[in-house]
């Protein structure tokens, strides 16, 4: 695909996703979110932007070694990029390790994933090691270490006014939501968590998360939800 296209492209995504950014842009603008405390105020952010800096450098050993299993076993590109939705719906550009091969024509059905998902790949994800190169979008200010996770674009315009508060706050790379079954509950299960989380946000909640991240990526607890080889598309609330 020529540059040209590509822009075309996603000039005409933008364009279609527009009703649902300005949706969810509104609703922030009538329910602003207040600082739970002097942590989340003050502390959080440059915390989570040391955090991140620390385990880049000590984990880029392994960062090398799976950037190149990537390459080797599903050739280039080595990353996958998306753009996604975070603070008050602002899109940024998500950085993870490539896990599944390449869609057949530019349109990728969720139906397919199950047969694009290889056996390399669904180690990458139950292992969480897709997911290191987030710490780049921690450390520019896109993510946090612990927020709701950040979901596809087109569903910004799918979420009720409740739903829509999980983008008070930066995604996370691990949140309430991932430490209370992952992709094993509900959606509607996993927004009532990242909701929770928006309205108590304290250093020592952030730290219990991260200590249940890593049990549940040792146990690889609620990796699939039991229908499909990655979650199913959140289609919306039933009227």
């Amino acid at each position: 695909m020529s540059a040209i296209t590509r822009i075309a492209k996603f000039a005409l995504t933008t364009s279609a996703l527009a009703g649902g950014i300005a949706l969810i842009t509104d609703r922030h603008a009538s329910n602003s979110h207040t600082p739970y405390g002097i942590y989340e105020k003050h502390v959080k952010r440059p915390l989570d932007a040391a955090l991140a800096t620390g385990a880049l450098i000590a984990l880029s050993p392994a960062l090398l070694v799976t950037a190149l299993l990537v390459r080797v076993k599903l050739g280039s590109p080595v990353l996958y990029t998306q753009d996604r939705p975070g603070l008050n719906g602002e899109l940024f550009k998500l950085y993870k390790f490539r896990t599944m091969l390449p869609a057949d024509g530019d349109v990728v059905d969720p139906s397919t994933d199950a047969a694009r998902l290889t056996p390399f790949g669904e180690k990458l994800r139950s292992t969480s090691l897709d997911e290191l190169p987030e710490l780049i979008n921690m450390i520019k200010g896109d993510m946090a270490v612990v927020g709701p996770r950040p979901l596809l674009v087109q569903y910004l315009s799918r979420y009720n006014d409740h739903q829509a508060r999980r983008h008070e706050v930066r995604p996370g790379f691990t949140g309430l939501a991932q430490v209370h079954g992952r992709n094993s509950i509900s959606w509607e299960e996993k927004f009532d968590w990242d909701v929770k989380y928006v309205d108590h946000i304290t250093f020592l909640g952030d730290a219990k998360i991260v200590l249940d991240t890593v049990k549940t990526v040792l146990t690889r607890e609620g990796i699939s939800n039991g229908e499909s080889a990655t979650m199913t598309e959140f289609m919306g609330n039933e009227s």
